[in-house]
């Protein structure tokens, strides 16, 4: 019988795992950008896919092995779920945020500098038509609805075994409502790892903190108070 994973390969996973989500998804808005005279359908639709197939794969991949969590909102919200204990959440989210900050470098690194920067690097931006306040809400109600599917495919005993596909349909979809209204990050270090990596620091920066947090906390309350919990 195989011995449960070290914590140590528990970070290493969500490193890595973060990484690979991190060079998918914002590698995408990169890849976009190459293409000739793209619409703004066409660009949502890549984003959509990149991130949603990649958050999948990278689950799928670290599931077995740190649960898969990718996120630092995520982790709080495992915390107050009581799903990750205090100090396995605080070492996680410092490994997702290396690995989403070795992505966003290796992408500066790989890619041209007129290509990255006219993309901000793959970093999500605010719509001119929102103001922070509303940019959080979508950020938060986003996240709520990753973090629904995460505990109803992933946490609870009774999910169905799936892989990262139900986790990866979810951000799919988030990123069809809000990918051209936030960037629908839905997590921080998706979002300050090509921020960081690539210079660019909005003055919003904060509503990729914020919105994910509260978000994934209402979710964890819901799940595990009202559907998770005894009847």
């Amino acid at each position: 019988m195989s011995s449960a994973p070290s914590l140590s390969r528990k970070l290493a996973a969500e490193l890595l795992g973060t990484f690979i989500f991190v060079v998918v998804g914002a590698g995408s808005a990169l890849g976009a950008a190459s293409l000739s005279s793209p619409n703004a359908g066409t660009l949502l639709l890549i984003a959509a896919l990149a991130n949603g197939l990649g958050l999948a794969m990278a689950v799928s991949l670290t599931m077995k092995t740190s649960g898969g969590v990718l996120n630092p909102a995520v982790a709080v919200g495992l915390w107050v779920g009581g799903k990750l204990k205090a100090r396995d959440a605080v070492l996680y989210i410092v490994a997702e945020l290396v690995g989403a900050i070795g992505a966003g470098a290796a992408l500066v690194l790989s890619f041209p500098s007129a290509l990255g920067t006219s993309v901000n690097w793959g970093a999500p931006t605010l719509s001119g038509t929102l103001n922070a306040s509303q940019g959080i809400a979508i950020e938060a109600l986003l996240t709520f609805v990753l973090v629904m599917a995460i505990y109803g495919t992933a946490v609870d005993a009774r999910a169905p075994q799936i892989g990262g596909l139900g986790i990866g349909l979810a951000v799919l979809a988030d990123v069809l409502v809000g990918g051209n209204l936030t960037g629908a990050a839905m997590n921080p270090a998706r979002a300050f790892g090509p921020m960081l990596a690539g210079g660019f620091y909005p003055g919003y920066w904060y509503i990729y903190l914020i919105g994910p947090l509260i978000g994934a906390i209402i979710a964890s309350l819901v799940y595990s108070r009202l559907i998770e919990g005894p009847d």
